[in-house]
């Protein structure tokens, strides 16, 4: 029985995979922190060490040594080189846990075109966030006004309760039943997610006239990595801690499922345990993910698939090795769009759908080559 989900036969050993992923995540770490069009100047290697141990306090900050004259503009070299930290750590987060739930799903629906959105939690992040965002905004008797700088916190704990929320309603209905099937978790999620993008569809028609509210709400929905702050890098870490503890729980029995849920289940594999884990680890993660930087697609359904091309579809190899990958892939597409575009930088949801668009085509017509089948 074929799994869909591409090669089998590694072209790179793993660890040695692993190893080159690890260094492009260093260096793209320092390159990010060294020159960006978000924030003022650009800074060199030096620099970004002296500002990284004061920030532990090892060194003194940025711009300490520089005299401040009667009049002068304060140096803030500090202040920028921190607001580049929490942005590149949070993007690299946010690529680590989407690459991982795709990764996750995929293994579980044994479907290369699994991917996070499948079973609402983007959508419910979505919609969280656009009730928040319209109640700040003064569209409801119950809104939030006089909250200041409270607002940031309060759609990004409302996206994170919207995405937790409908995940768990899809698993509760979907994993109901004597012998729950996996058809079934999918048939469920599809309907969720499409009565929630109705819902998402008449709150956008309810401020067509308000510009201030509908470009809130197009921000989210093209994600944003733009004023990232410490909560958001600790969030998307909160995420990781939780969920990079499922692999090893969870990758053997993945590769036990790609053969059927009856066979994975004559061989000893708890099924209902691993799809609860597996949906567990892929909910917190993209719950995580979208509440911290809105919505990014197509990180988690390209990244597994050129992992698997590299080494192999046992996820032993294929869940760490998503970590990594969607760390560097969404880190490296950022950077390069900030060369590119430089004071004009696209919004991080355009700039995937814009580049893991046709990736992922290529994807499926190089299946399409090895299979001669559609």
């Amino acid at each position: 029985m074929t799994t869909g989900l591409g090669a089998s036969h590694p072209r790179l050993p793993p660890r040695f995979a692993a190893g080159l992923l690890a260094a492009g995540l260093v260096a793209l770490f320092l390159l990010q922190l060294a020159h960006s069009s978000d924030l003022w100047g650009s800074f060199d290697l030096g620099e970004v060490l002296r500002g990284l141990g004061a920030m532990l306090g090892l060194a003194d900050p940025l711009g300490a040594d520089v005299p401040i004259e009667p009049g002068a503009p304060q140096d803030h070299s500090q202040d920028a080189l921190e607001m580049r930290l929490w942005r590149t750590l949070t993007a690299a987060g946010v690529g680590a846990l989407l690459a991982l739930a795709g990764a996750l799903l995929q293994g579980l629906f044994r479907n290369g075109l699994a991917s996070p959105s499948l079973i609402g939690v983007t959508a419910g992040a979505n919609l969280g966030a656009f009730v928040a965002m319209l109640a700040l905004s003064g569209h409801a008797h119950w809104a939030l006004w006089g909250l200041g700088d409270s607002g940031p916190w309060l759609v990004t704990l409302a996206a994170l309760a919207g995405a937790l929320g409908v995940s768990g309603v899809v698993v509760l209905l979907g994993l109901r039943g004597p012998r729950p099937s996996v058809a079934t978790l999918l048939l469920v999620g599809v309907a969720i997610n499409t009565l929630i993008a109705g819902l998402l569809s008449a709150l956008q028609d309810l401020v067509l006239g308000d510009n201030a509210a509908m470009s809130a709400l197009q921000s989210w929905t093209f994600g944003t990595l733009y004023s990232r702050q410490a909560w958001h890098a600790g969030l998307v870490g909160l995420g990781l801690l939780l969920t990079v503890p499922v692999i090893p729980l969870v990758a053997t029995e993945l590769d036990l499922l790609a053969s059927g849920e009856d066979d994975a289940r004559a061989l000893g594999v708890a099924t209902h345990r691993t799809r609860i884990l597996v949906l567990f680890a892929a909910a917190v993660a993209t719950a995580s993910a979208v509440a911290s930087a809105g919505q990014i697609g197509f990180v988690g359904l390209v990244i597994p698939h050129m992992v698997r091309a590299l080494v192999g579809s046992g996820h032993r190899a294929v869940l760490p090795l998503s970590v990594l990958a969607g760390a560097v892939f969404l880190l490296a597409c950022d950077l390069a769009q900030v060369l590119v575009t430089g004071d004009r930088p696209l919004h991080p949801g355009v700039l995937m759908s814009l580049i893991g668009g046709p990736i992922f085509l290529w994807i499926l017509l190089a299946g399409l080559r090895r299979s001669r089948t559609w």
